[in-house]
């Protein structure tokens, strides 16, 4: 049984994603790794090339700038880390995602224990989103609980919308046509990803969501969004949360050099009504009411 890391990245040292140390926090259980880097002028490759392990497959590519516009351009790349794989078992992360040394283990374990099971397509792994620093995670309906991020190295699996996901399609043709394709079969483990889209300085982190709103929005859209503000604004979110547990090694280095500081207050939470009714009901229940699923938990 042989398992395929693959991830995508462009200029990701100038948007300061730790795309070095999401390769790294899952290379110990794979056989091989495709990075499909964009065309960068910052160095991204070199450093990929820096973690020198003869498992890092490097896949050049250019970023189809006609699929901008709703992240299809994410679909894209990710589609080309799909391609070059080579292993039974595909294992994504993205460049803001890391995986905990201590629950590592458990996702080999995951795959071995459901590998004879060929109704089980994927595995789904449960989230925590980042938000402002270190500190605080938000957990409302507008971030994803869970998502896919270990699958099996089927025919026709591709990249669902802007690859936050994975569905399985009858054809390439049909993919390219836009067809929804079919949900994959998956179980629950318990191993969180790391997210880290929203940690960053204010003024880089408005930097990194002009550059990561320009492959979803109109022109028109961003125009108004890059001159509203110099800083992004950490407190305009619904609800946070604060984070007790340890973050992963490899982001040590990184959370020591913090140089700003960031306090949640909920008197500015940002929340409609109806959202408010909801997540009050998910923290008293459990669950999550009219949940956007990409995918079937069997």
């Amino acid at each position: 049984m042989k398992i395929s890391g693959f991830s995508y990245v462009r200029n990701g040292i100038e948007l300061d994603y730790p795309f070095v140390e999401s390769i790294k926090s899952v290379l110990p259980i794979c056989d091989e790794f495709i990075m499909v880097v964009g065309d960068s002028q910052d160095g991204s490759r070199a450093a990929v090339e820096e973690i020198q392990s003869d498992k890092i497959k490097i896949v050049d590519s250019v970023w189809d700038m006609n699929l901008r516009v709703e992240g299809g351009v994410f679909a894209q790349q990710s589609n080309l880390g799909i391609d070059h794989a080579t292993g039974d078992w595909l294992l994504h992360i993205q460049a803001d995602e890391l995986i905990h040394e201590d629950d590592l283990h458990k996702i080999k374990e995951g795959i071995l224990k459901y590998d004879s099971d060929k109704q089980v397509q994927g595995l789904l792994l449960p989230y925590y989103h980042f938000w402002g620093g270190y500190n605080y995670i938000r957990t409302t309906r507008r971030v994803h609980r869970r998502e896919i991020r270990v699958l099996r190295n089927l025919k026709g699996i591709r990249s669902y919308n802007d690859s936050q996901g994975f569905r399985m399609y009858s054809s390439d043709e049909a993919y390219n046509k836009g067809e929804k394709g079919e949900k994959l079969k998956v179980k629950l483990i318990d191993v969180p990803i790391y997210h880290y889209k929203r940690v960053r300085p204010p003024a880089e982190m408005k930097k990194k969501m002009n550059v990561f709103f320009h492959f979803y929005k109109t022109d028109e859209w961003m125009e108004k969004y890059k001159n509203k503000t110099q800083e992004y604004d950490y407190q305009n979110v619904d609800a946070l949360e604060e984070f007790n547990g340890t973050h992963p090694k490899l982001m040590h280095e990184r959370i020591a050099k913090k140089d700003w500081e960031f306090v949640y207050d909920p008197k500015k939470a940002n929340m409609k009504f109806k959202y408010w009714i909801l997540y009050k009901f998910e923290k008293l229940t459990g669950i999550r009411l009219f949940e956007y699923r990409n995918y079937k938990m069997i």
